[in-house]
């Protein structure tokens, strides 16, 4: 299994595309810094164009290649949830990523910790990626490697299993000047 997250690794720093276990679900996942292959997803995936995809990083430094910009006291408050299993909705109004934040002005981000160790280490060689649930729109997020090759088979360039995931995805909140909008328990 190791073996395959160095695949993995390999493949999504050539731009592919890689369905792969995240900290919560199976997630069909490509750089975040590749216009190319986040634009793949959609298509792969049959995304709604308007909704914009999360994104996994591994620091608040992270969040500085996107222009976010967050205050001091702000920081004291995300690591309330973060590392964790919360997505973050925060302002991002750069155009050059308008195919992130998709006419959204804001993108939501994930930290993840060193606690997931192989996803972790990914990120840290890949830099961050987009990281939607590994289904087609509409459809129940695959729960097993083999129900994302059912629903993906070879549009993907690689698949890394890593046993049953059924969890539920992340908490989405907005955050945004000091308040808190829980969108999606």
């Amino acid at each position: 299994m190791k073996n395959d997250w160095q695949k993995a690794i390999d493949v999504l720093n050539n731009d592919g595309v890689v369905i792969l276990p995240t900290d919560t679900l199976y997630g069909i996942v490509g750089k975040a810094l590749s216009k190319k292959t986040v634009e793949n997803i959609y298509k792969i995936k049959g995304r709604n164009e308007d909704k914009p995809f999360i994104i996994l990083i591994t620091s608040f430094k992270d969040l500085g290649i996107f222009g976010v910009e967050i205050e001091k006291n702000d920081i004291k408050v995300l690591k309330e949830f973060w590392p964790g299993k919360v997505s973050i909705v925060l302002p991002c109004n750069l155009s050059k990523f308008e195919y992130l934040h998709r006419g959204t002005n804001s993108i939501a981000f994930r930290m993840i910790g060193s606690k997931n160790q192989y996803l972790y280490k990914l990120l840290k060689k890949v830099g961050p990626i987009v990281a939607p649930s590994a289904n087609p729109e509409g459809f129940v997020p695959a729960k097993t490697i083999d129900e994302a090759l059912k629903y993906f088979n070879n549009k993907v360039d690689l698949y890394v299993a890593g046993g049953k995931r059924d969890v539920l995805p992340s908490k989405l909140i907005k955050y945004e000047k000091g308040e808190f909008v829980v969108l999606r328990k």
